[in-house]
Parts: structure tokens; C-alpha cells; sequence
């Protein structure tokens, strides 16, 4: 992944790998009620208790990709999107499918508009914009999730540096010494 991606994201390799596990990214997507309530809160505690609020659930995004372990087993949904993502932004570097890359910037676009109506419609304090922002924000980040999943299945074979991503080191080290036979 380009330094400029990584410095832009807050994430070295070692946070993308701890992000891989289901927990970060199940959290992660349950996030957004939270913040639209911490939004929405402004009309009932006031606006800087909703700023506060706000801030604690930014914090928590910030937080979250870092404060699971590694996973274990990477081959489950989760993790394969989240080294689908990686290769999604390293995509200037190595080169992914075109009708991939399209999909995935259309559904971070439908993502995106579904994020500004739920934010609007926690700002009017509006349930009529509210709950179609956040069924169009998680609809379309499940299916950029699933088609990130699908580009790296596509990948992980096609380029030495994602060969590796989803095998954990085995070896004896981790093992306790067995005590000797008498």
C-alpha cells in the first residue's frame, strides 16, 4: 500500500491486520446508529453534549481497527473484505480488475449519499430521511463489502504481496515445552 494511503489512514500493516478480525469489523459497522443518535441528540441535550457524544464515537472509529487482535483464522467474510479494501486502495500499485474498481467507486458513492442523507437526517432530527439514509448506507457498504471480498478471492493469487496476507506463521515456538518421560 502507498505511504501516502497509509499516513492518510492512520494504518500501518500491523493495524490493517488486527482490523481483519470479524469483531473490528462487525463493531465498526454497527458504529453508525450511534452516530446518528449522537448526532440527533443535539435537540435533546443541547449542542455541544452532541459534539461530545459525536467525538466519542469519531474516537471510537479510530480506535476500533486497533484494539481487536489479530484474528486467528482469516478465512471467514470479514477479513477477506477487509484484505479486499487493502487492495482496493493499493490498486495505483498493483493494478486490479476495471469492472471491480468501477463497481467499488459507485458503491462507495450510493455508500456515501446514503451516509449524507442519515447525517442530515439526524442534524433536521428527521426519521423520514433518517432511516432511508441508513438502509442506503448499509446496503450499499455490504455489497462493496461482498464485491471487496470477491476482488480479493480474485487476488490473493495473482500478486506475491497478497499471497501471504491470510496465512498466520505455525511453527513451535507458541507450543509449551512437553516435560520429559521418565
Amino acid at each position: 500500500m502507498p505511504a501516502g494511503t497509509i499516513r492518510a489512514l492512520g494504518m500501518d500493516s500491523a493495524a490493517w491486520h488486527r482490523h481483519a478480525s470479524p469483531w473490528s469489523v462487525y463493531t465498526r459497522m454497527a458504529t453508525l446508529p450511534f452516530l446518528a443518535a449522537a448526532i440527533w441528540s443535539h435537540s435533546l441535550l443541547g449542542p455541544w453534549a452532541a459534539l461530545g457524544l459525536t467525538l466519542l464515537v469519531v474516537i471510537w472509529l479510530r480506535v476500533n481497527p486497533r484494539l481487536f487482535p489479530a484474528p486467528k483464522n482469516t478465512e471467514n467474510w470479514a477479513s477477506k473484505a477487509t484484505f479486499g479494501e487493502r487492495i482496493w486502495l493499493n490498486r495505483r500499485q498493483v493494478p486490479i480488475p476495471r469492472d471491480v474498481d468501477q463497481a467499488a467507486l459507485l458503491l462507495s458513492a450510493v455508500t456515501a449519499i446514503g451516509f449524507i442523507a442519515t447525517l442530515v437526517g439526524a442534524l433536521r432530527n428527521d426519521w423520514m430521511v433518517l432511516l432511508p439514509g441508513l438502509a442506503v448506507t448499509y446496503a450499499g457498504k455490504l455489497v462493496l463489502l461482498n464485491r471487496l471480498v470477491q476482488l480479493y478471492e480474485r487476488m490473493r493469487n495473482a500478486h506475491p504481496l497478497y499471497r501471504f496476507w491470510s496465512i498466520a506463521p505455525q511453527n513451535d515456538n507458541d507450543r509449551q515445552p512437553t516435560p520429559p518421560v521418565n
